[in-house]
């Protein structure tokens, strides 16, 4: 079997000896290959052959070195160097080019732009294999090279092979991937504008609509995709197995028994929202008539009657939800998911349907429980006030975030990490053991955890956490942390969203919270009370939990410090 050597960025490839000088493509006739194969010359006149991974022991790729061998060309060692798609295809693009030129006549568009699908279809697998929600395309049009970032369990990341790819191959597979967008605004791929759409694909079997919105920055479009696998045998987890405690699933369950109102889930981008939501729409009875509406169906509700309705930036689509809407109200329904409610159409949807007896869920991008009537009210959405403090309206108000669980077979206890000491804080400063130190003596004294039940992310990982992403290494998955409000149980609510008292409101749920950790009430908790406990149960980085909610005061840790 063939040896070869992985060449999988731009720098890499500067960096061989003997030096990389051209393809021999069109010298051995061998266009035909091109985005899969290719046979190059190096600066000494030895040649070898660029390959994708999956061509690499291809009968093509055997037949392409015996002629090489057969014309007479020295072989360098190695015969064989991998490449990903992206840059083998810009090697072959400056060939291509160059023949062009020398002839006077246009490349072969249609072969050009197979290779730059395939290309596309790479990272659209790397993704899916890799379970990233995102893909970030990020063009620097003053640089040779642009990087393309995925999200992956929450962190935005870039690995080695994709974090150095030539722009102009990466605005090229854009524009021909824009070819295929449906409900997008423009015929064409424009850099220069914002554009929105979506695409199907069809990755290693499976059914890929990809969400398509671009913005045009000062050095280039920054296009990012939403990834979404289109598994209708798919069902989301349990509210249990997504990490809601018992007492918060009771308050579920609880308020699902009661017909009418809004239960509305808040978070951040990627936060798993539509997964919650669609977990609670799935165990309603099979006695009442379901039917959804979304942008678009993400996961399968088997008792709903569900409806995609993908909406950009036209006119058109509102006038085209306002019908849909309509024939819904029409349809005796007892239970209605929205989607997302985020503008002035789907505001005065929630408005229509919130009070007219049918039980209504929905999502709204919001930084906490309490920010979620703020955000209804805002003059974006423009939900009535008074509608929002009328008893019965809202049903229940979520905010959910999602945290990285602790792999359970490699993470370190405090005596561990003592052991071999080489420590980061949670903004990624390495610390000396006395910083350490007094940053565990604030949790302990300010948080009461001791420190014996602390848990800490190795991040070498094990075989059992084993990642592409090095930030991903020891970690297992993601866990929910969310606070709840019950505003029919609890009138000062109302009363605070009434009078739009933001500062009263902040009190009563802080007084509320400290009250509900003394009482062992976790379903009146806040989020970082949520986190600081599953803390304790070693489930948690206390970096993560610092990093995502505070509650560590750094000012005492240098204090402490500093005595």
């Amino acid at each position: 079997m063939l040896e070869y050597l992985e060449i999988p960025t731009h720098e890499s490839l500067t960096r061989l000896v003997p030096a990389f000088e051209r393809s021999l493509a069109q010298e051995l006739d061998v266009l035909s290959l091109r985005g899969r194969v290719c046979p190059v010359c190096f600066s000494d006149g030895s040649v070898a052959v660029f390959a994708l991974l999956d061509y690499c022991y291809d009968d093509q790729t055997q037949a392409l070195l015996d002629l090489l061998q057969s014309r007479g060309f020295r072989l360098n060692q190695p015969h064989l160097f991998v490449l990903p798609p992206a840059l083998l295809l810009a090697i072959d693009k400056t060939a291509t080019e160059q023949i062009a030129a020398s002839v006077g006549m246009q490349a072969d568009r249609q072969s050009q732009q197979g290779a730059l699908c395939a290309a596309f279809n790479d990272l659209l697998r790397w993704g899916v294999e890799h379970q990233a929600s995102d893909i970030h395309f990020n063009v620097n049009r003053h640089q040779y090279s642009s990087a393309v970032f995925f999200t992956i369990s929450g962190r935005y990341v870039s690995p080695a092979h994709f974090a150095s790819l030539p722009t102009s191959t990466v605005l090229d597979m854009l524009a021909v991937a824009w070819m295929d967008i449906e409900g997008g605004n423009g015929a064409v791929f424009d850099p220069m504008v914002e554009q929105q759409g979506r695409l199907n694909r069809s990755i290693n079997g499976k059914s890929l609509l990809l969400r398509w919105a671009s913005l045009a920055t000062d050095v280039g479009p920054s296009v990012c995709l939403r990834l979404l696998v289109m598994n209708t045998t798919h069902l989301t987890p349990t509210l249990q197995a997504l990490g809601y405690l018992p007492a918060q699933i009771d308050l579920f369950e609880r308020v699902q028994l009661t017909e009418g109102g809004a239960v509305i889930l808040a978070g951040t981008v990627g936060c798993g929202k539509s997964t919650t939501i669609a977990t609670l729409m799935r165990v309603i009875p099979t006695d009442r008539k379901v039917i959804t509406l979304e942008d678009p169906v993400e996961y399968l509700i088997p008792n709903a009657l569900q409806n995609t309705v993908c909406r950009s930036v036209t006119e058109q689509d509102d006038h085209s939800f306002d019908s849909k809407l309509k024939a819904i109200k029409r349809s005796a329904m007892n239970d209605l998911l929205i989607g997302e409610i985020r503008d002035h159409t789907t505001g005065r949807a929630f408005m229509d349907l919130a009070a007219c007896g049918v039980s209504l869920y929905t999502t709204v991008h919001a930084g906490s429980a309490l920010l979620i009537p703020e955000r209804l009210g805002s003059s974006f959405i423009g939900v009535a006030r008074d509608l929002l403090a009328t008893p019965g309206i809202l049903k229940l108000l979520v905010y959910q975030a999602l945290m990285a669980k602790l792999c359970p077979h490699c993470c370190l206890t405090v005596e561990q990490v003592l052991e071999n000491f080489h420590w980061r804080c949670a903004l990624g400063q390495i610390r000396n053991q006395q910083w350490f130190e007094a940053w565990l003596h604030v949790i302990e004294e300010r948080l009461s955890v001791p420190r014996c039940v602390l848990r800490f992310r190795r991040e070498q990982g094990c075989a059992h956490c084993k990642h592409a992403i090095a930030a991903l290494r020891g970690t297992a998955g993601r866990t929910v942390v969310a606070e709840m409000i019950d505003p029919l149980g609890e009138p000062e609510f109302l009363q605070g969203v009434k009078h739009c008292d933001g500062v009263g409101l902040y009190r009563w749920f802080s007084d509320r919270s400290q009250r509900a950790q003394v009482d062992g009430e976790p379903q009146r908790q806040s989020a970082g009370q949520v986190a600081i406990y599953k803390m304790t149960q070693g489930l948690l980085d206390p970096r993560t939990v610092q990093a995502r909610f505070g509650g560590f005061d750094s000012r005492q840790t240098e204090r402490v410090t500093r005595a």
